[in-house]
Order: C-alpha cells, then structure tokens, then sequence
C-alpha cells in the first residue's frame, strides 16, 4: 500500500491509500479518482516529502479498516456539511446512476412514481432536463456506490 498526497484543480488537497503507484495511475487515467471535498475529478499527485518508518525493518502499512481518504487535520464545517449532505440523500433517495436522465423524465411527465432520486448526468444532459422543466439540483460529491 501507498498513501499519496493529492490535490484537486480547485486547490483542496487530501490523502490517500492506493495498493500501488501502477493501482493510482489506472485509477487517475480512468478518471476515477475524486476530491474528497468538491467532487472534482481533476485530482492530481501533490508535492509531498517521503514517509519513513520508525523501524526501518517494518514497512508501514494502511489503516485496514479505512477505505476513505485520510484527510490532514480535522474535517471543515464544509466538509462536515457535505458528509451530512450525503448521509442524508443517500437514505431517503433512490441512486438510479447513468439511467438519472430518463427517470428524472418519466418522473416529471408522470410515467413513473414519483420518488427522490438520484444519479449522474453529463452537463448537456442536465441542461436538457432543466429546459423541460424538471427540477434538479446538482450534488457536491460523487455516488460512493455504483449498480450492479
């Protein structure tokens, strides 16, 4: 495992955990790494100075329970709002992912129950929606979970 530091094109900067350099690389050209604050997807390797253990003979490892990226210092009041932000979308709302634009359609013309719902949509998608008069709001984070 290796802990990067990373920053975002917005200026936020954060850590965290990759099995490898080669695992990061993958992830950054797939376009699947995200600023934990903002959402953006412009995530970048920041200056960072080596790590090096106490005992040189034991290589210092990941947190094994910690998937999220570990952040410097204590969470913002932003942060913390995001977090709730997302808490509180992802337990009433329905993710419904790249299939977002058509359910927000069929919600709207009442073809399908009306529901919270949530997912992804390019901008040209959103901007159509909002011209036909559905309402949307655009989230400061990205769905942690994909469908299967």
């Amino acid at each position: 495992m290796i802990s990067y530091a990373l920053k975002c094109d917005q200026g936020h900067g954060f850590d965290s955990w990759f099995q490898s350099a080669a695992a990061f690389e993958v992830l950054a050209r797939g376009g699947h790494l995200s600023c934990s604050q903002c959402g953006s997807g412009k995530v970048s390797k920041a200056i960072m100075a080596p790590r090096i253990a106490a005992n040189a003979s034991k290589p210092e490892t990941a947190p094994a329970s910690s998937t999220e990226p570990v952040l410097r210092g204590a969470p913002s009041d932003i942060e913390k709002s995001i977090a709730e932000l997302r808490r509180k979308v992802e337990e009433s709302a329905e993710y419904v992912g790249q299939d977002f634009t058509r359910q927000a359609r069929e919600i709207h013309l009442g073809q399908s129950p009306e529901r919270p719902i949530y997912g992804e949509a390019r901008p040209d998608q959103a901007r159509s929606l909002i011209a036909d008069g559905v309402a949307l709001l655009p989230l400061p984070f990205r769905p942690r979970r994909k469908m299967s």
